[in-house]
């Protein structure tokens, strides 16, 4: 599984990271994690307002930090 984090490294994508990290390791999951900050690669997947989650190139998540729970329900 990839997990893709759109943004350009501010506060709110890297409190994203720590959560979808952490969300991957208490569901068992085997993951790649990415950090996508070229601001045409997030535009390219239609994101407008950072930060974005992506699960293997889908985003599941635009504009906000999503609770653990909802980021374990996204991965899952």
């Amino acid at each position: 599984m990839k997990i893709q984090i759109l943004g350009t490294g501010c506060p709110k994508c890297k409190k994203l990271a720590e959560t979808a990290e952490t969300a991957a390791k208490e569901l068992g999951l085997d993951y790649e994690l990415e950090k996508v900050t070229e601001i045409d690669k997030i535009l390219a997947y239609g994101v407008m307002m950072t930060p974005g989650l992506a699960v293997d190139g889908e985003v599941k998540s635009v504009g906000k930090v999503p609770s653990l729970d909802e980021v374990k329900k996204m991965l899952a």
